[in-house]
């Protein structure tokens, strides 16, 4: 099935015009849990669904431990988790002063990326081959692989990132 979008209005106004434009938005079509992976990828594998689930529960638990210790951690094909501290608008006036209650400690995730050799973005992991289809504009029913789907419920709002306006 391919990436499903819809419209979606900013909330801030364009520089230009003073206009608050469209732009393209992904719609989420479920989530697939630990235990679904598990299943996909035994089928790929002469490992049982069970060895795979706590494989990744594994994963996560050493993933976990590395980014603990200001370590980041590169998934060869997946990407990169590093922790980040994120400031709160609490500044102080001297080095001496500046402590972790300042900010929140969060995780972030850079996809897997190839460079050209002149180090501009070629591509993106996961994302080549990628085809995209106005979900608005999609019939009631969409074949896929020769079985029906019917359309995802997307459950309100999809949480997608929007992009920056002021680009």
């Amino acid at each position: 099935m391919p990436v499903l979008y819809k419209p979606f209005q900013s909330k801030l106004e364009n520089k230009e015009n003073g206009k608050k434009l469209f732009y393209p938005r992904v719609v989420r079509a479920g989530n697939v849990a630990t235990n679904q992976l598990s299943k996909e990828i035994a089928a790929y594998s002469s490992l049982s669904p069970g060895d795979v689930k706590n494989t990744l529960d594994n994963l996560v638990t050493v993933i976990a431990q590395h980014l603990q210790t200001s370590e980041s951690v590169t998934l060869d094909g997946l990407g990169t988790f590093r922790m980040v501290m994120i400031a709160q608008g609490k500044g102080v006036e001297t080095a001496n002063e500046v402590s972790a209650a300042q900010a929140t400690l969060t995780v972030r995730f850079q996809p897997a990326c190839t460079r050209n050799q002149d180090r501009t973005l070629a591509t993106r992991s996961m994302v080549t081959g990628a085809k995209c289809v106005r979900y608005d504009r999609l019939s009631s029913t969409t074949v896929t692989g020769g079985e029906e789907t019917n359309k995802p419920d997307t459950g309100g709002d999809d949480g997608g990132e929007s992009p920056d306006p002021t680009l």
